[in-house]
């Protein structure tokens, strides 16, 4: 019986994360289709993917205490449907302001979800399969972030942008099977809280710190590129709303089978060596697809998205080696964090930068990051 709990909570977390990171992955789709309603200007649509991915990411940590400070399913169980209606109210915004709010609630629920889940999941079954219980968790969020243009755009294709908020029902039917069938876990007693110790960060400060810069310039890209693509191929390349969605999620689903097989080579070549093949072997794709076009564009896009993320779990694991006793703040610090600032800091920027010089000149600017990766990582102790 404990098995099956085990595994049926596992299930119920698995698709929560797959429906948050399903909506996660909304904006950039529908993107086109706001601009054309309200007249946003590209400046106003870079602020609006900075305001999504500072409520979805960067406030990660602060829930990640609440639900320890409160210890409450409300946190795994309501944040699905928080996401999915205020996410897939997009298209019921009656100005810009309306479209900030939204988006601002909608990313909560996504951050609220992460760190409860994340920790509920490591947590099911025996402890030597606890790693394995993370993988699927993690490639559940993977698929639905990577599915989630092209559901939004088959919807708002076939009911229009005003009634994508059908889109919501899978998040409500989620949320109900969680607040059903979750088991409520038991709270930690009191003499196991301690204070958090600064001292094993402190001793390996920078090779953690060069690390973090190096997701940090590896996500500016990654994010912004996710967040504009859509609107790039429509307005520079005349594709259609719908075929242009389809790159997107082609190209993040990539970026989910580029983190597996990166782990897989960093086993056998060492972190440092994919890092480094990893910048600057994305690098020539990548150019590929902006100075190109037809079938290799694309092809180009998917192979250097796939080869951008080889060090997603890569950077995880070298911060783990780096700190074994603060796993869960370095493992923080190199996903949610990282990524969060790179996109809250440099997606208004290129917004801003796109309205002056037009997508078509400012994002392939954005390929020297790797390169300075690179240079970075070469860094980083042998």
């Amino acid at each position: 019986m404990p098995v099956r709990a085990g595994l049926s909570s596992l299930i119920l977390l698995c698709m929560g994360h797959f429906c948050v990171d399903l909506y996660s992955g909304a904006l950039g789709a529908l993107q086109p289709l706001l601009v054309q309603k309200l007249h946003t200007s590209l400046t106003q649509v870079g602020i609006l993917g900075g305001v999504l991915v500072f409520a979805s990411s960067v406030m990660q940590p602060v829930y990640g205490y609440l639900s320890d400070r409160f210890h409450t399913r409300l946190f795994t169980i309501l944040s699905p449907a928080v996401a999915g209606v205020f996410i897939s109210s997009l298209g019921l915004a009656p100005s810009y302001g309306w479209l900030l709010l939204l988006v601002l609630l909608g990313g909560a629920g996504i951050a609220a979800f992460h760190p409860q889940a994340s920790a509920g999941a490591v947590l099911l079954g025996p402890p030597e399969k606890r790693a394995r219980a993370m993988a699927v968790f993690v490639t559940a969020g993977s698929v639905g972030y990577a599915l989630g243009p092209a559901y939004f755009s088959a919807i708002a294709g076939r009911w229009g942008l005003s009634q994508v908020y059908w889109a919501a029902a899978p998040a409500i039917l989620v949320s109900l099977l969680a607040g059903f069938f979750m088991p409520i876990a038991a709270a930690p007693a009191a003499h196991l809280r301690r204070r958090f110790d600064w001292s094993p960060l402190r001793a390996v400060w920078k090779p953690l710190t060069i690390l973090y810069f190096l997701v940090f310039l590896r996500s500016i890209l990654q994010i912004t590129l996710g967040q504009f693509l859509t609107l790039y191929l429509c307005t520079e390349r005349g594709a259609t709303v719908s075929h242009a969605n389809y790159v997107l999620s082609a190209y993040l689903a990539a970026g989910a089978t580029g983190g597996f097989f990166g782990g897989h080579l960093a086993d056998r070549f060492g972190g440092r060596a994919v890092i480094l093949f990893s910048m600057i072997g994305s690098v020539p794709f990548l150019a590929a697809f902006f100075f190109t076009r037809g079938w290799f564009s694309v092809l180009g896009l998917i192979l250097g998205g796939s080869i951008l993320l080889f060090t997603i779990p890569v950077n995880v694991v070298m911060a783990q080696e780096l700190a074994p006793t603060q796993t869960g703040t370095v493992s923080a610090l190199m996903m949610g964090f990282a990524w969060g600032m790179a996109g809250m800091i440099f997606i208004p920027i290129v917004g801003y930068a796109a309205d002056l010089l037009s997508l078509r000149v400012v994002l392939p600017c954005l390929v020297v990051f790797p390169v300075i990766g690179f240079f970075l990582t070469l860094k980083l102790p042998k």
